[in-house]
């Protein structure tokens, strides 16, 4: 990794609460120099075999539940099926090809949610996701 890249990436992990170590510094570059996208754990995990990032499927689960945890990534979990991690933490939709077994970001300002409930007293709404699954016709 280049050392501006490092310090790109030693500084996000930080500004998050979250100490540099060499695997979620790696890591880190995996998910974020290649823009917004979605990636599970074993999508992750094939890439850092690719780029010969020692690291285990365990390891990569826990950094990116960290990364969540840090805010620095989002959960978009698949009716249980499967977790899709995306590096886009701003609000916002997904399609889900079933086909594909891929997400795709909903652009902005094309979905509306009307008709919400009150929500119990103390409590308030953090995000709504949702998801539009399509498939091949």
């Amino acid at each position: 990794m280049a050392p501006g890249r490092l310090a790109r990436f030693e500084e996000k992990l930080r500004g998050s609460g979250l100490r540099p170590t060499r695997q979620r510094l790696a890591l880190a570059e995996l998910l974020f120099s290649k823009g917004d996208r979605h990636v599970t754990a074993e999508a992750l995990h094939a890439e850092a075999v690719t780029a010969n990032v020692p690291v285990s499927l365990a390891t990569i689960y826990n950094a990116l539940n960290q990364f969540t945890g840090a805010g620095l990534l989002r959960e978009v979990a698949i009716e249980g099926q499967k977790t899709y991690f995306d590096t886009n933490t701003s609000s916002h939709h997904h399609f889900y090809v079933e086909s594909e077994e891929c997400l795709l970001d909903i652009p902005d300002g094309n979905l509306r949610v009307v008709g919400l409930p009150e929500t119990p007293q103390g409590k308030q709404i953090d995000r709504i996701d949702v998801i539009v699954r399509l498939r091949d016709i």
